[in-house]
């Protein structure tokens, strides 16, 4: 029998500490199910600023201890909490993490090397060697890079071995090669094909010094070998797919979180078995919106990024077409300002069929999920994608692309010759007219009741819980073992 694991899961951003994407549902969910599994999993993130100390016991972990800075040092502390029984480490740096945000910062790849420098010696400090580091997207590139060359010098981080999940490889971290004096690898490391001349490209890094690497879908694992998918890294991506080092790993949903069943944000709560109080949800929503309240009109939902990664062009070019016809529509987002002003103008064009809500709110969120008929992820790449797979556990059906993890959750209604199989409706070129025929074929399903409900049952039923993907990860983890003593 296997023995448990050791792992340290280092993130930007975990839930229910501080979220800003997916990423932190995943470094929130992921480590909790590994730990279900009996292994030893703890997740090491900075300290942001707005994580709250009192709301999650923050406390010290160690005495302060000095972090090696360029050619200098620099005193830090390490904060501790816990959440579903994973123990959480905070790197605490007023200077590099005192700020207001987590992301968005001329000097973020300098932050999160000190971070990376930070966790790797405080385990020494702190006498807790894992058997696997799992490092997540550029912002932790850095660990795998400097344990796979001034790391393995050294007897205790030696044996360690390193698992990189890429989140979305367009995502960089580039900077200038400088950085390299400040993280301690300057004259250890080489430029890479892919580097700009000059710059170091942090997640280029974790891909090029880890002993494994997976995305988060099987799909994405395979279009990032492509030029339209690989940013620029696809040569590198290739060798080690060529390596048998290259994954892919569907990321789960928390159905402890994402239960409707149980949701307090909902106005009715409801499963698969009760599906006709969901009705009730759909009007609370209309009401809050300040739609008409009619159940025989369908109301779609977007909750996103306004960027063009998310097919935000796509849904430009069908909103004409579509609010001729008798729909309603949310959309609850931000992002790039063009986008932002053109959705803005909608209520006025198309009063009574159009929300918009250029903001980020969690709990309207759910109760989109909770009271849309359909959610709309038109997106140009998709890793993964969680929304898709929350909507349905919601009962919302998706339309969405076929690319990414959209194309390995969302089976099409149209699958199987004919058959009424599938919980959504798919569409492959990325043009606005395929996007306009999923949208009608779902458009026209949604007046067969029997139908509908039929592929609102299929998605709620639908596993996609972390059990299967974590013990896929624990197998990930094993395979890095192996590499890395060979």
């Amino acid at each position: 029998m296997n023995q448990p694991l050791k792992i340290l899961f280092l993130a930007a951003e975990a839930a229910p500490y501080i979220k800003v994407g997916g990423l932190a549902d995943v470094a929130g969910s992921l480590p909790k199910a590994l730990r279900a599994l009996g292994h030893d999993v703890r997740i090491a993130l900075p300290r942001h600023k707005p994580i709250e100390g009192a709301r999650f016991g923050l406390k010290l972990a160690a005495a302060p201890f000095s972090v090696p800075v360029g050619a200098g040092e620099k005193s830090t502390e390490v904060l501790e909490s816990s959440a579903d029984g994973v123990p959480a480490y905070f790197a605490w740096d007023e200077y590099y993490f005192g700020r207001d945000k987590v992301y968005g910062y001329d000097d973020d790849a300098q932050r999160f090397v000190f971070f990376g420098r930070a966790m790797l010696t405080f385990i020494k400090q702190f006498g807790w060697q894992p058997d696997v580091i799992h490092a997540n997207d550029w912002h932790t590139g850095y660990v795998p890079t400097w344990l796979a060359t001034v790391g393995k010098a050294d007897p205790f981080y030696a044996p360690i071995a390193t698992a990189y999940t890429i989140h979305n490889v367009f995502y960089h971290g580039t900077t200038g090669n400088t950085i390299l004096r400040f993280a301690g690898l300057e004259g250890h490391v080489r430029h890479l094909e892919v580097e700009p001349p000059g710059d170091v490209n942090w997640m280029a890094r974790g891909i090029a010094h880890s002993d494994v690497v997976n995305t988060v879908s099987k799909r994405y694992a395979q279009e990032i070998l492509t030029a339209e998918f690989g940013a620029g890294m696809e040569s590198l991506l290739k060798a080690r797919n060529a390596e048998r080092r290259l994954f892919g790993i569907l990321n789960g949903v928390d159905y402890g979180v994402w239960d409707p069943a149980a949701d307090p944000r909902l106005a009715q709560r409801f499963d698969a078995e009760s599906l006709d109080t969901r009705a009730l949800n759909k009007a609370a929503l209309q009401r809050e919106l300040g739609l008409p309240v009619r159940d025989d009109v369908p109301l779609l939902g977007f909750v996103s990024r306004l960027v063009e990664q998310k097919g935000v062009d796509l849904l430009s070019a069908v909103l004409d077409r579509l609010f001729s016809r008798d729909v309603q529509f949310v959309l609850l987002a931000t992002g790039d300002k063009r986008y932002e002003d053109l959705f803005a103008a909608l209520p006025k064009r198309f009063p009574h069929k159009a929300a918009i809500l250029l903001k980020f709110d969690e709990a309207l969120a759910q109760r989109i999920y909770g009271g849309s008929d359909m959610f709309l992820m038109p997106s140009r790449s998709e890793p993964c994608g969680l929304g898709q797979i929350i909507a349905m556990r919601y009962g919302s059906v998706p339309v969405a692309r076929a690319t990414g993890g959209l194309a390995d959750t969302v089976i099409d209604f149209d699958a199987g010759n004919g058959t009424r199989k599938g919980a959504g409706f798919t569409f492959n070129d990325y043009t606005g007219d395929a996007f306009w025929g999923a949208l009608l074929r779902a458009l026209d399903v949604f007046r067969d009741k029997k139908a509908w409900r039929g592929l609102q049952e299929r998605g709620m039923k639908a596993d996609f819980s972390w059990n299967a993907s974590a013990k896929k990860y624990e197998e990930l983890y094993r395979k890095a073992i192996e590499f890395h003593k060979g």
